[in-house]
């Protein structure tokens, strides 16, 4: 087994899958419906200045997460 980081942690270019989506509300609600399930694939694309926003590719799509968001999401390293 992997190491488990918040996805906020993960630098441009690494690979993972989603184990954990933490929180709740309207906006853990919204990171699901975008398809950031436990079991997904991911890979980190780019990162801007200051780490906010976070962008990466998951299913063939291209999404970007605050880091804030990003922290919720917990990533096994592959």
């Amino acid at each position: 087994m992997g190491e488990i980081k918040p996805l906020s942690e993960l630098k441009p270019g690494q690979k993972g899958k989603v184990v954990k989506v933490a929180g709740s509300g309207a906006t853990h609600r919204r990171i699901l419906d975008m398809g950031v399930v436990p079991g997904s694939d991911l890979e980190v694309e780019r990162v801007a200045p200051l780490a906010d926003p976070i962008e990466f590719k998951l299913l063939g799509y291209h999404l970007s997460l605050r880091k804030e968001e990003a922290q919720n999401v917990q990533v096994e390293i592959s």
